[in-house]
């Protein structure tokens, strides 16, 4: 298990220091490389480390900023971003040495805040299934989760202050949970996605990684663009009410997992928190339209490196090509009418609560890393296009993190934030 009070700072408590003059871009670089010198070897967390001639440039110009709200901040970002002075592989052999012309957008608006890119972080295939060899902090013979699986490794182990992932089906939420940090997906959009290598376009989301729910609001913010901030004062929010949801997929929940659901859900009710039980939605068909509908946008996304190089594509990820290029318009229309009836059953849901409390993955990371866990408790959100987050809370079976999901209706990223940072303190304090 990686130790908790030598992590470097988070991204929130870094650009304090620095903005307050307590820290200087340089002495939090050379935090951070120390941890990457001793956690990187174990880890394999990164595609690609610059060296630290680059680094400290990065460093210097970020010492002479007079402004930026990442200024100094060291960053990582998932290998499936474009960036002009790294190398940018998308987690494939085909792409080995690739060196894009630009930034892909959400780089460069962290670049401009003033963010030291500290380096690549390992994606799985495309931002498919088919893992790199990064490993979960807690425990190196477990999965991190994917496919962001990098992003949330280097951030857990304090090898980034925060990291940029991207989700799809459940690529954020689920190795945020492995790997005991926060989480952020927003809702879908809000951050850019130029320069970014698409695998199913329709639900493609960008996100942020953070040791603390403010580390990822800040990150999201900046890689958005936004011109206010996107995690608005507690004096702001009114109450809420948090709608307790056990799936159609209950049955795929450990048992450690269902009780830590119970538990969060116990423990904000005794802070005052309204929380109100949902019943099953009745979408149990909703995973396989989703992932049907991303083999579709796989096959096109991809028909270049099929038709080029098939053979340096895994056998999982041609067989996800295969399936999405022999479905017929016919069978991809009613895909989409049934994820149409998906998100209106979403929509009734905060008719009845502002967020709703799940589960972020089935249970702990599990053993070995040929897999990187299932997306079981992730794809409704994806498809509903709305805001997610996990938070760290409870411990498996094998002492390995777990974490509950808070969601909300699209749109709504500021309240979700507002309640997870209010959850975030319920449930750390016990």
């Amino acid at each position: 298990m990686p130790p908790t009070t030598s992590l470097p700072p988070g991204a929130a408590q870094a650009a304090h220091a620095i903005a307050s003059g307590q820290a200087t871009p340089g002495a939090l670089l050379a935090e951070v490389q120390d941890r990457i010198r001793t956690q990187e070897p174990r880890l394999h967390a990164f595609a690609f480390l610059p060296g630290a001639e680059a680094l400290d440039q990065q460093a210097a110009r970020a010492s002479r900023l007079t402004g930026g709200r990442l200024r100094g901040v060291p960053v990582a970002v998932k290998d499936v971003f474009d960036t002009a002075d790294m190398p940018t592989a998308y987690g494939s052999a085909i792409w080995t040495g690739h060196r894009p012309r630009a930034d892909a957008a959400a780089v460069a608006l962290l670049r401009a805040a003033g963010a030291v890119l500290i380096g690549k972080t390992v994606t799985t295939e495309f931002a498919s299934y088919t893992p790199g060899p990064t490993a979960n902090p807690h425990d190196p013979e477990r999965t991190p989760g994917g496919s962001s699986s990098g992003s949330a490794a280097a951030v857990a182990s304090g090898m980034a202050a925060a990291a940029l992932g991207t989700q799809t089906a459940g690529s954020m939420i689920r190795p945020a949970a492995y790997c005991g940090v926060v989480g952020f997906k927003p809702s879908f959009g809000m951050i850019p996605r130029a320069g970014l290598k698409p695998l199913a376009e329709s639900f493609d989301t960008v996100g942020s990684f953070g040791r603390c729910v403010e580390d990822a609001a800040l990150l999201a913010e900046v890689a958005a663009g936004l011109d206010a901030p996107l995690l608005p004062p507690d004096s702001a929010v009114p109450g809420f009410t948090i709608g307790l949801l056990r799936s159609d997929w209950e049955d795929d929940a450990e048992p450690a997992q269902r009780q830590a659901l119970e538990d969060a859900a116990a423990r904000l009710r005794r802070a005052g928190i309204a929380v109100r039980e949902l019943p099953p939605p009745g979408i149990g068909w909703l995973n396989d339209r989703q992932g049907q509908a991303i083999a579709w946008e796989t096959a096109r996304a991809f028909a270049w490196e099929g038709m080029a190089h098939p053979e340096m594509l895994s056998a999982k990820f041609r067989e996800i090509c295969a399936r999405g290029m022999a479905m017929t318009a016919t069978e991809h229309r009613l895909v989409w009418l049934d994820i149409a009836r998906a998100r209106q059953v979403v929509s009734a849901m905060f008719e009845a609560c502002d967020l709703v409390l799940t589960h972020s993955a089935p249970g702990e990371a599990p053993r070995g890393l040929d897999a990187t866990g299932a997306p079981t408790f992730n794809r409704l959100w994806s498809v509903a296009g709305g805001p997610c987050l996990s938070l760290p809370f409870g411990r498996g079976p094998n002492l390995m993190p777990l974490g509950v999901q808070l969601a909300a209706a699209r749109g709504q990223d500021g309240l979700l934030l507002a309640a997870a940072r209010r959850a975030e303190a319920i449930l750390a304090a016990g």
